[in-house]
């Protein structure tokens, strides 16, 4: 992870004029940016070149951009994803976010609100590097670096946003955190709290964290948030 405004940046946009305006406010910035303007260019491109992260337009004239996200995941790549789409309706979130994104903005928007989140983004995968590799409450562990959950030594299958929201809650356990709290740290800045995705994605954890155990870890404080802790 190249920190700060040295990173290399993938931009997957097929409309030039769009993708020329976001290259060269990154550019003022010192980034370097790479552009493709189809998915089968940026498939290429990743596949070829390390990037510090990828901003990847959901329309693309080729590949979807949720199923290049998808296959960027399956490469086990870490490198944070930007969604930009012009939809934006909560199924739509969830649809970029199960694919494999780590923020969403909407089209059109502010270039400040772009970069603001560009360096968030950034921010938080760098700091990946610093931390315990592996974080452990009761049975459930996580591990940082190879991104695996395991419970009672049993692998569990998360996305990329189920993962950084357990390891949200891991980093905080036995701590209420309330919505607001998941949507500026797990999210990042300017997420739509009106919306229920933060429930969604809590309930598609306990799918997968609690169901199956008889000690549930995840637990609900009406009008408070989330904690996660073995009673």
């Amino acid at each position: 992870m190249t920190a700060g405004s040295n990173a290399h940046l993938l931009l997957v946009e097929d409309e030039p004029k769009v993708a020329t305006f976001i290259k060269k406010g990154l550019q003022t910035q010192s980034y370097t940016v790479d552009v493709a303007l189809t998915g089968a260019e940026g498939k290429n491109l990743f596949n070829t070149t390390p990037f510090d992260l990828i901003i990847l337009d959901v329309n693309l004239p080729d590949i979807s951009g949720l199923d290049l996200a998808e296959y960027i995941r399956q490469q086990k790549s870490r490198v944070p994803i930007l969604m930009l789409t012009a939809l934006d309706t909560t199924a739509d979130k969830l649809l970029g976010f199960e694919a494999g994104a780590d923020d969403y903005l909407a089209k059109p928007f502010d270039f400040l609100e772009l970069l603001a989140r560009v360096k968030a983004l950034l921010r938080r995968a760098g700091t990946t590097e610093d931390v315990d590799r592996i974080l452990r409450v009761a049975d459930l562990e996580l591990d940082l670096h190879e991104r695996v959950a395991r419970r009672q030594g049993q692998t569990i299958d998360l996305t990329a946003r189920e993962f950084a929201l357990l390891e949200y809650l891991m980093r905080n356990a036995g701590r209420v955190v309330s919505r607001v709290d998941i949507a500026e740290q797990v999210w990042d800045i300017g997420f739509d709290t009106g919306t229920n995705v933060i429930d969604v994605y809590v309930s598609y954890l306990r799918a997968k964290i609690d169901k199956d155990y008889p000690t549930k870890l995840i637990h609900t404080l009406i009008g408070m948030g989330y904690v996660l802790k073995e009673k």
